[in-house]
């Protein structure tokens, strides 16, 4: 950038006549391209046309060992250049963006330094495949600093303020169409995250206790019997959370009678107080499930055809308590039992993108795939996501008459 403070080339977002002339707004700009705040990963933007139209993006994990650094650099960057021309715009170019881990022990001048070899690696990896990279910026702490500015006295040297939240004509054009920041990526991956406290030592003991049980049945002929059952549980599942829809508040002390048609289900009185009303509705959803339910369930979504069948449960009235469903079991994939999770996290994905949740979708996505890099049915959705498919053509045929029927 000559002079830093414009781009050589002003960046276009939102397919509108935002234009991004500067590090400020570029900085602005990432968690509206993304729907959340970003933390712990490198975000490369390609940028497409005379006009360098921000269209594909592209979200990995900041890699902790150095080491892996320029092999990560390299994947990306190839990644970026191969995965396809959206339209008959050719990449032009791209903008870098790293972005810590918010509990970093380090000040945010410390973690610019710490990362510049990998932006530099980026920089390299990129323009040896003709990617120019007109900007490349690292976020922390509301403030951004330039690894491409070399002018002397032109950036502060503790880096410069963000635009004010909503200040931004960015922000200004996607309220008008709709589009929100959801929140940090924290945030949004606790709710898929595992649990954790003692409610994990119990959720271990009957998940092994389920594997001890099932798994010999389904790699026997005793596999279709294990799958009707566990569609029933599912149905029976899906049923509860319909009847209690989420509110944002924590869960009151149940009834006796609750207590007892519920099978004296956890109580998870051991649980973590929270105040964000998210939390405290997945929470209330973890509250009625038991540890022996989402055990067999768990077990169960390792069946192919099951998970087929599940995923039918996409729109309607059963798409929100699915959601929730798919959620909550992927939370408790505790343990040795982590690489569970891949199931239950690509159907809330899978049900995300349905009901036009494109930031949880991807979430989840990319969390099965970090679970399980060669989950087919996560890598599947994630590269129809990237290429902007719309998915009513795969909803018809999850419609058809073997995806199972309604609970």
């Amino acid at each position: 950038m000559t002079p830093h403070g414009n781009t050589v080339q002003p960046v276009t977002a939102l397919d509108a006549d935002v234009v991004l002339r500067n590090p400020g707004d570029l900085a602005d700009a990432l968690p509206y391209l993304l729907g959340y705040h970003p933390e712990d990963c490198i975000v490369i933007a390609g940028l497409y046309g005379p006009r360098s139209r921000v269209v594909g993006r592209i979200r990995a994990t900041l890699p902790a060992d150095p080491a892996e650094w320029p092999a990560h650099a390299e994947a990306l960057a190839s990644a970026l250049a191969t995965g396809g021309e959206p339209g008959p715009e050719e990449l032009t170019g791209a903008v870098l963006y790293l972005c810590p881990d918010a509990d970093a022990p380090w000040t945010g001048r410390e973690g610019m330094e710490r990362l510049r070899p990998l932006a530099q690696l980026l920089r390299i990896a990129c323009g040896a495949r003709e990617i120019p990279v007109c900007e490349a910026l690292y976020l922390a702490e509301r403030r951004f600093w330039s690894y491409i500015c070399v002018r002397s006295g032109c950036c502060d040297a503790d880096g410069t303020p963000v635009p004010e939240a909503g200040s931004t004509p960015l922000a200004a054009a996607s309220a008008v169409n709709g589009i929100r920041v959801q929140g940090t990526q924290r945030a949004l991956e606790r709710r898929i995250r595992p649990l954790r406290g003692p409610a994990v030592a119990r959720q271990v003991r009957e998940l092994d206790a389920a594997a001890a049980a099932l798994m010999p049945k389904l790699l026997g002929p005793e596999a279709e019997s294990v799958r009707q059952e566990t569609l029933e549980l599912a149905r029976r599942l899906l049923s509860r959370l319909r009847r209690s829809p989420h509110r944002a508040a924590i869960p009151a002390q149940r009834s006796r009678d609750d207590r007892d048609n519920r099978d004296n289900r956890d109580e998870h009185a051991e649980r973590i107080e929270r105040v964000d009303p998210v939390d405290a509705a997945d929470e209330r959803d973890d509250a009625l499930i038991t540890s022996d339910e989402a055990a067999r369930m768990i077990l169960g979504l390792q069946d192919l055809p099951l998970r087929d069948t599940l995923a039918a449960w996409m729109e309607g009235p059963d798409a929100a308590p699915a959601l929730r469903l798919w959620r909550a079991l992927a939370r408790r994939c505790v343990g040795a039992y982590e690489g569970h999770a891949a199931p239950p996290l690509t159907l809330a994905g899978w049900v995300a993108w349905c009901t036009g949740d494109a930031v949880g979708a991807r979430i989840a996505l990319m969390r099965a795939l970090e679970t399980d890099s060669e989950y087919l049915f996560a890598a599947l959705l994630h590269q129809a996501m990237n290429d902007g498919m719309d998915p009513e053509p795969l909803r018809r045929c999850m419609r058809q008459p073997q995806s199972g029927p309604r609970p």
